[in-house]
C-alpha cells in the first residue's frame, strides 16, 4: 500500500484539526492569539451627530437608591486605599525629659497598637551609655519592659559587654505588645516622630537597635546598618540587627551580632 504524498495545505489542515479535537483554539505567547476563532464584528459606525451627542453629556454613575450622579469627564480614575493618615501624637506640648516622656508615654491617647495588652514603660536613665531599642513589650511583659525570656537574653549580651543592665537605657518603639505589627505603617503615621524624640530625650552614648523592621522607626541615615543618628548638633552611633526573638531562633544569629558589635565597638 502506497502512502498518498500529501500537499502543504493538506498537512496544516490536519495539524490545525488535531489540535481543535483536542480543545486547543488559542496560541498562547505573550499575547493570546485566536487562530480558529472567527473573526470579530466590527461594531457598527456610529453617526457623528450621535458621537457629538455622547461627548456633551456627562458621564453618569448609578448611586445610591438608583439614583443617578453626573460624573466629571476630568475625574481621576479610583486609586488604591490611601497611605495610612499621619499624626502629630507629641502634640503642642510634647513631653521634655525622660519623667515626663515615660509619663506621657503611659497615658496619652491614640498610641495604643492592640487590645488586651498593657502598657509598658522604658526603663533606665538619661544619658546612659547604651540605648538599646526593641520593637515591642514581650508578650508577657506586665510591670516591667522585656520581663521574659528575650529581657534575659538581653541581660546576658549586655553583662557580655561589659556593661551592668542599670547602665543601659531599654525602650520600645510600642507600648504595648503588638502581634503582627506592621512597623512601616505605624512608623509612616507619626510613631517614627516618637521614637527619634524618645532617643533626643535619653541622650544615650550609643544607640542598639535590635530589629531590621524598625528602620522606618529611624531617620533614614539610620535605617541600615552602621550608621549614626543626628540630632540637634548631637550625633548619636546606631548599630541594626536582628530582634532578640530571632537570636533565641537561630542560635547563630548571636554569633553574628556579636562580630558585628565587635567591629562597630572596636570603630567607636
Amino acid at each position: 500500500m502506497t502512502r498518498p504524498d500529501l500537499t502543504l495545505a493538506r498537512e496544516f489542515e490536519a495539524a490545525f484539526a488535531w489540535w481543535q479535537a483536542a480543545g486547543v483554539d488559542c496560541d498562547f505567547a505573550d499575547d493570546a492569539t485566536a487562530w480558529l476563532a472567527d473573526a470579530a464584528v466590527a461594531p457598527a459606525a456610529i453617526p457623528d451627530k450621535t458621537r457629538a451627542d455622547a461627548r456633551r453629556q456627562p458621564a453618569r454613575a448609578t448611586g445610591i437608591a438608583g439614583k443617578e450622579a453626573a460624573i466629571p469627564a476630568h475625574a481621576a480614575p479610583p486609586t488604591d486605599a490611601p497611605d495610612p493618615l499621619r499624626r502629630d501624637l507629641l502634640g503642642e506640648s510634647p513631653p521634655g525629659d525622660c519623667a515626663a516622656f515615660h509619663d506621657w508615654w503611659l497615658n496619652a491617647p491614640g498610641l495604643d497598637t492592640a487590645q488586651g495588652y498593657p502598657r509598658i514603660a522604658p526603663r533606665g536613665e538619661k544619658g546612659a551609655a547604651l540605648m538599646v531599642l526593641v520593637p515591642q513589650p514581650e508578650e508577657g511583659d506586665r510591670e516591667r519592659l522585656l520581663e521574659g525570656p528575650q529581657g534575659r537574653l538581653l541581660a546576658n549580651i549586655l553583662a557580655a559587654m561589659g556593661l551592668d543592665e542599670s547602665a543601659a537605657y531599654i525602650a520600645s518603639a510600642l507600648r504595648c505588645h503588638t502581634p503582627m505589627a506592621d512597623l512601616a505603617s505605624l512608623g509612616a503615621s507619626g510613631l517614627d516622630a516618637v521614637t527619634a524624640h524618645h532617643v533626643a530625650l535619653a541622650a544615650p552614648q550609643r544607640l542598639l537597635v535590635l530589629g531590621t523592621a524598625l528602620g522606618p522607626m529611624l531617620p533614614p541615615d539610620a535605617a541600615n546598618g552602621l550608621r549614626e543618628i543626628n540630632h540637634d548638633g548631637r550625633s548619636v552611633p546606631v548599630l541594626v540587627s536582628e530582634t532578640l526573638e530571632a537570636m533565641m531562633d537561630m542560635p547563630r544569629l548571636k554569633a553574628r551580632f556579636w562580630r558585628r558589635w565587635m567591629e562597630w565597638s572596636a570603630s567607636q
